[in-house]
């Protein structure tokens, strides 16, 4: 038995306390004296969270889901674990500028070892499966397991898992989700988070009888003033009559193909054009951008090497 524990039981036996009321009182004496034990004087570095960023990539040969960012340096760091456990603290909504634009952002505030803030888009397939999980569970007072899991073209996707069973938590995709309900509902287990529940009414611009990827083609579509019926017969040739029915590559494909149909009458140099949507739209998206607004800005800056090159 520790020495501390004796002392404080000779003590009690000393004064003739109740059994049990000592016993209570030891433990709790016993509680207080780790919690300052436990606790590092002297100096330290300020606690700040751990911020880690959704986004696959490779450095020297290794590849990596999310990161985190050197602001002094403007360095990317990559981290090699692609699981983090710990207790769902907090669900919030942040708006981050982006290139002059506001972009929305899912923080999943998770208490570990340190505080960790996990940023993704709010429209992400990793915040939507993070979701879709994080929906089904309960009792947040148990601790979980964010698992990042790399996807086709750049996407990451999340799956979440009981800490103590190891059991994955799993839930169907449905057309019909209400994905500012489910932050809700979620923000209210975890104790409320009022000042953002607000900005959740931006997620509900997409009607719920139009899936998000067919009215993103339409959006696309609409922008580039590309034929109707060429997307009615490049479906066709998948088998199938809406994007939403294909893969999420697939549909990356398609929205290419618009994009570079528009630009074969604006641009010299094809491969000039692939480059440029390369750099300006697909790694943006990436980084946060929202796709209509890295289109916009990748089809300026081809009319505009056009326009100089007259």
């Amino acid at each position: 038995m520790p020495l501390l524990q004796m002392n404080a039981r000779k003590f009690f036996s000393r004064y003739r306390i109740p059994i049990i009321a000592h016993e209570t009182l030891i433990n709790e004496t016993l509680i207080k004296v780790n919690m300052v034990t436990e606790i590092k004087l002297g100096l330290c570095n300020p606690p700040e969270p751990i911020y880690l960023y959704v986004n696959q990539g490779e450095v020297d040969g290794e590849s990596f889901v999310w990161y985190k960012f050197n602001i002094s340096q403007e360095k990317k760091i990559p981290v090699p674990q692609r699981a983090l456990t710990g207790y769902l603290s907090e669900l919030r909504l942040t708006t981050k500028e982006f290139k002059g634009r506001d972009n929305l952002k899912l923080d999943i505030v998770v208490s570990a070892d340190e505080l960790y803030v996990i940023r993704t888009g709010v429209e992400t397939n990793f915040a939507k499966s993070f979701l879709l999980a994080a929906s089904l569970v309960q009792d947040f007072s148990k601790p979980l397991i964010i698992v990042a899991n790399a996807g086709d073209e750049n996407t990451v996707f999340c799956n979440l898992y009981d800490a103590a069973t190891k059991t994955k938590i799993y839930r169907e995709w449905s057309r019909d989700l209400d994905w500012a309900t489910i932050i809700r509902d979620i923000q209210s287990l975890l104790g409320g988070a009022s000042s953002t529940i607000s900005a959740t009414p931006k997620l509900s611009v997409v009607p719920q009888s139009v899936h998000p990827q067919d009215l993103r083609v339409k959006n696309i579509r609409t922008l580039l003033d590309y034929p109707l019926d060429l997307v009615r017969e490049w479906l066709q040739f998948q088998d199938t009559n809406s994007p939403s029915q294909l893969h999420i590559s697939k549909i990356d494909e398609l929205v290419k193909t618009m994009c570079l149909a528009w630009a074969a009458g604006k641009c010299d140099h094809p491969n000039h054009a692939e480059s440029l949507y390369q750099n300006l739209v697909v790694d943006a998206v990436v980084s946060g951008t929202d796709e209509l607004t890295a289109i916009k800005t990748w089809m300026q800056q081809l009319q505009a090497v056009k326009t100089g090159a007259s």
